[in-house]
């Protein structure tokens, strides 16, 4: 099965990555799994998407037309607009095994992202070493990343409920006596 391409690592570091969407407006989901090719594969969780103009220190403009208006009308004005994501790297692929640590080097600009099979997901997720690298982030709510996680994990492994209670230990270990970071995951998952 071919994958198909989400995006385009234009910026990186042993930690994180941005990358260009290969579609406007179509940045994968918030708390997704990703990867980055390679000749091993670098697998992260996106942490934020945005769309902006090409044109440094210039802001898009209201128009008051709805987009399909616009795009009868102007469709110039959406060559100049671009959506990117960012995203932090928590493990990487080494002699087939998945590591939940940082590569050794960071992905190479101009690597193809693509989204993770249910497959790399469930090897992604039977041990939550990764929780560590999601508890650091700072340019996205920690809360809302965690519960973005563990929903998608959960989707992925189809309502297995002994999942929500491995990832409900890890946290617990993790945050310790933080109950207000805790019960926000925690109610957060369950919406």
């Amino acid at each position: 099965m071919e994958e198909t391409e989400i995006g385009e690592v234009i910026g990186s570091s042993n930690t994180e990555f941005i990358a260009e969407s290969s579609l406007l407006h179509n940045p994968p989901p918030f708390g997704s799994f990703i990867k980055v090719d390679g000749r091993e594969p670098i697998y992260a969780v996106v942490i934020n998407a945005y769309t902006h103009s090409l044109e440094p220190n210039r802001l898009a403009i209201a128009y008051h037309r709805s987009e399909q208006e616009l795009r009868d009308e102007q469709p110039q004005i959406f060559e100049l607009l671009k959506t990117k994501f960012e995203a932090v790297i928590i493990g990487h692929e080494q002699d087939g095994t998945i590591r939940h640590r940082l590569p050794p080097q960071p992905p190479r600009l101009h690597s193809f992202v693509h989204t993770c099979s249910p497959i790399e997901v469930r090897r992604l997720t039977s041990q939550l070493r990764f929780f560590r690298f999601l508890l650091a982030v700072e340019k996205a709510p920690r809360d809302e990343l965690i519960a973005g996680v563990i929903r998608a994990a959960y989707t992925v492994r189809d309502g297995e409920r002994s999942f929500l209670v491995h990832a409900g230990k890890e946290l617990v270990r993790l945050i310790g006596d933080d109950y207000e970071m805790l019960s926000s995951i925690l109610h957060r998952i369950q919406d």
